[in-house]
């Protein structure tokens, strides 16, 4: 069934990779973005393109008028080589912008919400499994584990919206755009890269097209209020994925002792798998990580 949506935060890789394939599938897709200038994608596709800010409630009120689904994918992250982004600033889309971002849906009469979050609100210790109902450890003031409880936040917001909502958990993305992969492989051809720590902690990717994929699967099935985890079928050590990297790249196998930036997570897809009918095209790194 066509639906109109709109989906704030267009213009990053996420949006980027989405628009095209809600537009394919018949919705009408409104692009909320800061910069409409930087929507090409958006606009080629057919989208409708208006101006609007997560913390400016009145430019969210205007661009939300008359659509169905509202989709939250707005970040203000930093690349794997730094760029504009900033981390500190995400946890303020986050903390702050979700409540505004809410507000404006009900006055618009936006009754059905998608908010993209982090897999990593899951993440455990050692080699076990975890899935929804895991709980990270809370506490720590390092970066990861500031956005994981800003992260948390931000989905409890959703869920004491009164909204009809839904919560996608993606695992780290990779592939076309992301510019993750590229980076390894730039390293890895320049006898640069490190493994994170020791090698041991486990990594759950997403490529880019499986999170557009689900998302797109998410509003045709609609699992009413639910948090699913959308990530890869086999999550590597970071060991074995940069391993493979400079194999494929050519460079010298990494050694251990890089930065660990993320933590430990090993999460499964299963509930997502059943609940949106859909299933990653790249199952693991292997598939994805194709030069």
């Amino acid at each position: 069934m066509s639906t109109s949506v709109a989906i704030l935060g267009a213009t990053g890789v996420y949006g980027r990779h989405l628009v095209p394939r809600l537009v394919a599938r018949g919705h009408r897709v409104r692009a909320l973005v800061r910069r409409p200038e930087a929507a090409a994608i958006a606009a080629a596709c057919g989208a409708e393109v208006h101006a609007a800010d997560v913390f400016d409630i009145a430019s969210l009120r205007v661009g939300l008028e008359g659509c169905d689904v509202g989709i939250n994918l707005a970040t203000a992250l930093p690349g794997p080589s730094g760029g504009t982004g900033d981390y500190a600033l995400n946890d303020r889309v986050r903390r702050e912008g979700t409540p505004i971002w809410i507000r404006a849906c009900r006055e618009a009469g936006v009754s059905r919400i998608v908010q993209q979050s982090i897999a990593m609100v899951n993440g455990g210790r050692g080699d076990a499994w975890t899935d929804e109902d895991t709980v990270f450890p809370p506490g720590g003031d390092s970066v990861a584990a500031l956005a994981i409880a800003a992260a948390v936040a931000m989905e409890d917001t959703v869920r004491q919206s009164g909204l009809d909502w839904l919560i996608l958990r993606g695992g780290l993305f990779y592939g076309p755009g992301t510019g993750f992969d590229d980076d390894w492989f730039a390293r890895a051809r320049a006898g640069k890269l490190r493994i994170p720590g020791d090698g041991d902690d486990y990594v759950s990717l997403a490529h880019i097209a499986d999170m557009a994929e689900a998302t797109a699967a998410a509003l045709a099935r609609w699992p009413s209020r639910r948090a699913l985890i959308v990530a890869d079928d086999h999550p590597p050590q970071w060991r074995e994925l940069f391993t493979y990297v400079a194999a494929i790249a050519g460079g010298p196998t990494p050694q251990p002792g890089g930065r660990l930036g993320l933590p430990n997570f090993r999460v499964r897809n299963q509930r997502a798998r059943e609940a949106l009918s859909w299933s990653p095209s790249y199952p693991d790194h292997r598939a994805g990580l194709v030069r």
